[in-house]
């Protein structure tokens, strides 16, 4: 499936071979196999160039944690690329790579991807192994993806992702249907709650994007952000961090009073302060967290996917080295709490600002619901007009996003099911989303059913080439709705099999032959809305 393409991992992901750093010279290490997800990948035909550097134990989001050097921003080098994942989204940019992995704890491979105008996903916990990978929180690390279209990461999602029980917090969780609704309701904090650090051109954009997506056919929300910014900062202040203490233990113990120049300073004091939590603390802060994603679910339940700024700026080298604790929370804001609460989230560029920085936003959706983010991030990312990365190339043109087999239905409506007619939203609602305008083949004749009430079309199969031109558009809708759908089809119209112009065959609203007897041929209107 990925024959051809070129690929590069974070540094602190495992493979056979090369050391295995964290960006920690003192670390490093040679596994004797490769992550799982590495495995994989070369066997789907990817072929691997190299490893990227990092936040030292991916521990921040700014890219500057590192002996080795800080990762020039591909689109502008005064600015920070962003972390952890930072070579990962520099390589993928550049065009060095087709796709890279990194991986996300807080934002690792969401930050990066804004800060250098690329996709990032970052999968549902669990749907990647993360046996070979250095853990930062072991329960809520994810191995990322990134790519400079969506599509692409699909593809590296579908050829790596899988049950592993090798990995502790490996799942196997069925994805949702991989598409998105034509109509759809977006969720977005409050106007007061939305942060930016006083960086007006990324509150402009963000403003540009919201305007955006209303034009694809969404409806804004807003939300109280309150519990979403209160979960955010419990992975650094409350007791969660000491999983980042747990990770590495054993090394930290050993080296960071004795040899404390080993560590950066930042991510030393961060591992640090892992030690002075007890188990019971870390009981009580997962008390607190359900608690708040029990307030963030009840309001995410009402829309079909939260949109937010994946980084509220874009703070220069310059300024992140002269203050890395607070620039880095910064850009943690509207990333942190995503994997604590176990959700999927999807970055994709949404600007190109005035001052030549690349703005994104992230599509936030629950467990699971990777490949209808990804539907809604296509067609977001290639409606901007952007180009890929730092290549200097306009994206590809998008391609359908493979489902599983069997997950969706197509059905034609050709009367008051129509765009804008008053029963679309029994397609809308259950998720139906417009895949074309076209005809069935000239086999069939319309009439007006005028004994019922609200009056219906009835479409009748007459001879071959006896039908005339009449339109009717082609929904897809989830499998698991179209029961219901079905359901509310009264007489004397049912579904049957109606064969399109082009030879195809889709589900169809038909009527019996006796039930036209005496009514009305409005065949040569070409359809019922004319």
């Amino acid at each position: 499936a990925l024959a051809g393409l070129r690929f590069a991992v974070k540094d602190n992901i495992d493979v056979a071979g090369l050391p295995t750093t964290a960006a920690c010279p003192a670390f490093a290490h040679e596994p004797a196999r490769s992550a799982t997800v590495g495995d994989k990948l070369a066997a789907a035909g990817a072929q691997l160039v190299g490893k990227t550097n990092l936040d030292q134990f991916a521990c921040g989001l700014n890219g500057t944690r590192t002996p080795y050097g800080v990762p020039a921003n591909a689109i502008d080098a005064s600015i920070v690329p962003g972390g952890s994942s930072s070579g990962s989204a520099v390589a993928v940019a550049r065009g060095e790579v087709d796709f890279a992995l990194g991986t996300d704890t807080a934002g690792s491979g969401r930050v990066p991807a804004a800060l250098n105008n690329i996709v990032g996903l970052k999968p549902t916990r669990g749907l990647l192994s993360a046996r070979g990978v250095v853990p930062a929180c072991r329960s809520i690390d994810c191995v990322s993806i990134f790519a400079l279209t969506v599509a692409d990461a699909v593809d590296v999602l579908r050829a790596a992702g899988g049950h592993a029980p090798e990995a502790p917090w490996s799942r196997a969780l069925p994805l949702q249907p991989g598409f998105f609704p034509e109509r759809f309701r977006f969720a977005v904090p409050q106007a007061g709650q939305r942060e930016f650090f006083g960086d007006a051109r990324a509150a402009a954009a963000f403003e540009q994007a919201c305007a955006r997506l209303e034009r694809l056919g969404g409806t804004p929300v807003e939300i109280d952000y309150t519990p979403y910014a209160q979960a955010a900062a419990m992975l650094y202040e409350d007791a969660f961090v000491a999983e980042r203490y747990a990770a590495i233990r054993d090394f930290f113990d050993a080296t960071a009073d004795s040899h404390p120049a080993v560590f950066a300073p930042s991510v030393r004091s961060i591992i640090a302060g892992g030690r002075r939590h007890s188990a019971a603390d870390w009981c009580a802060a997962a008390d607190r967290l359900g608690a708040l994603r029990q307030r963030c679910d009840a309001q995410l339940a009402g829309v079909d996917v939260l949109v937010l700024p994946t980084a509220p700026t874009a703070p220069t080298v310059a300024a992140m080295l002269a203050d890395p604790i607070a620039l880095n929370r910064q850009l943690g804001h509207y990333t942190n709490f995503v994997n604590l609460l176990d959700y999927a989230a999807l970055a994709v560029p949404a600007a190109m600002r005035d001052d030549g920085v690349p703005f994104g936003i992230t599509f936030v959706g629950p467990a699971g619901s990777d490949l209808r983010l990804a539907d809604i991030g296509q067609r977001f990312h290639h409606d901007t007009g952007l180009p890929a990365g730092a290549t200097g190339k306009p994206l590809p043109a998008p391609r359908p996003l493979a489902r599983p087999a069997g997950s969706t239905v197509r059905i034609a409506g050709g009367g008051a099911h129509l765009s804008g007619m008053p029963l679309n939203g029994q397609l809308i609602e259950r998720g139906a989303r417009l895949l074309e305008a076209t005809r069935p083949a000239p086999d069939y004749r319309l009439f007006a059913l005028r004994g019922t009430v609200p009056l219906k079309p009835g479409l009748l199969r007459v001879g071959a080439g006896e039908g005339g031109a009449i339109a009717v558009e082609i929904w897809e809708m989830p499998v698991a709705a179209y029961g219901s759908f079905v359901a509310l089809i009264g007489a004397p119209l049912g579904i049957g099999t109606l064969r399109l112009a082009d030879g195809g065959t889709v589900q169809g609203f038909l009527c019996e032959a006796h039930d036209p007897a005496g009514q009305p041929d409005i065949t040569a209107h070409g359809g019922w809305r004319a």
